[in-house]
């Protein structure tokens, strides 16, 4: 093993995604999908989307090993009106689309966008209250 793949494999997920700047990219383009999509904007209704999407990246921030400052809360709780509302498995499925999709825009290498999926796949039980 050379010292770069070591230091590669050494770094944060949020690091070797390209830190801050590319978490802000990704998740702004990623609101923009999920509003333009009809299967699951109407969770966004009036939602205060730019507050959305700072916790959105610190949240993200924090999954992907990054500075944690994140303090919103918890996925169960944080999700239980969405829940309410009919959030499904079909949603989630969505979500996770948009959010690969635009790690692909970005440019991410397809072994990143698998490690983000993943993460985020942890969440669905709670997200949906299960």
């Amino acid at each position: 093993m050379t010292d770069s793949t070591q230091a590669t494999q050494d770094e944060s997920l949020y690091a070797q995604l390209g830190g801050e700047p590319a978490v802000n990219a990704a998740v702004d383009i990623f609101y923009r999908k999920v509003i333009a999509d009809s299967r699951i904007n109407t969770f966004f209704f009036g939602v205060d989307m730019a507050k959305q999407a700072a916790k959105q990246k610190a949240f993200l921030t924090m999954a992907f090993g990054g500075p944690h400052n994140y303090t919103g809360m918890d996925m169960r709780r944080g999700h239980a009106r969405l829940v309410e509302m009919g959030l499904t498995d079909r949603h989630f499925d969505a979500v996770l689309e948009h959010l690969g999709n635009t790690l692909r825009e970005l440019g991410v290498a397809e072994p990143l966008v698998t490690q983000v999926n993943d993460i985020a796949e942890s969440t669905r039980t709670d997200v949906l209250g299960r």
